[in-house]
């Protein structure tokens, strides 16, 4: 079973019926024992990272994420703010401590100077893989993946698994051992999306 954490945070109807296209067992939940239980974790997620963070500390999640995750190696796919809050800190809206998993800081795009480009990131990009990750398996290098965001990594060790560029080149995807997340979303970049969903399935 795959469970889609629930943190009053983004659509996560979307998420869970991109997973449904493969008949795999999901469930959208905040229930520890349900969590416990999972074979594999989704965390997706839009807005701010203070309002994530906020929600997954008055959830009471922040433990139980880190048992079923960092202490019981359960693969975790992590998508849009959902990567961005296992990052150590953002400074969204002011400092604010993330789940630590992964050392980087979560930033805002700086490229006042390019006039002809804007923020937040709407739209479609290609991803250049620049390390082996078994997601991007079956997918052809420099896809296009749809992205929607006005913060994104800056990296303290090497798990970048993809990069791509607006306005000053970023990092789309890192993997860490049982931790994959994406900076797009995989549910709305159709076809080579949908591959990123079915290889976390299989893994």
């Amino acid at each position: 079973m795959i469970v889609i954490i629930d943190y009053n945070i983004g659509n996560l109807r979307s998420v869970k019926k991109s997973f449904e296209k493969y008949n795999c067992h999901v469930e959208i939940s905040n229930n520890h024992d349900v969590i416990m239980n999972a074979e594999k974790i989704v965390l997706p997620g839009v807005g701010s990272f203070r309002d994530g963070m906020k929600e997954l500390k008055k959830l009471k999640l922040v433990e139980t994420l880190n048992k079923a995750v960092i202490r019981d190696k359960k693969p975790f796919l992590g998508i849009c703010l959902g990567m961005q809050l296992v990052a150590n800190k953002s400074f969204e809206n002011g400092e604010t401590n993330g789940l630590g998993w992964i050392n980087a800081e979560v930033v805002k795009f700086n490229f006042l100077e390019k006039k002809n480009l804007k923020i937040p990131h709407v739209g479609w990009n290609s991803v250049e893989f620049n390390k082996n990750c078994s997601l991007y398996g079956g997918i052809p290098n420099n896809s296009d993946f749809y992205f929607v965001h006005s913060y994104h990594y800056k990296l303290h060790e090497d798990v970048s698994t993809g990069t791509t560029t607006h306005g000053e080149d970023f990092v789309a995807s890192v993997q860490k051992n049982n931790i994959f997340c994406f900076q797009f979303h995989p549910e709305k970049s159709q076809d080579m999306g949908l591959k990123i969903i079915e290889n976390f399935i299989s893994i």
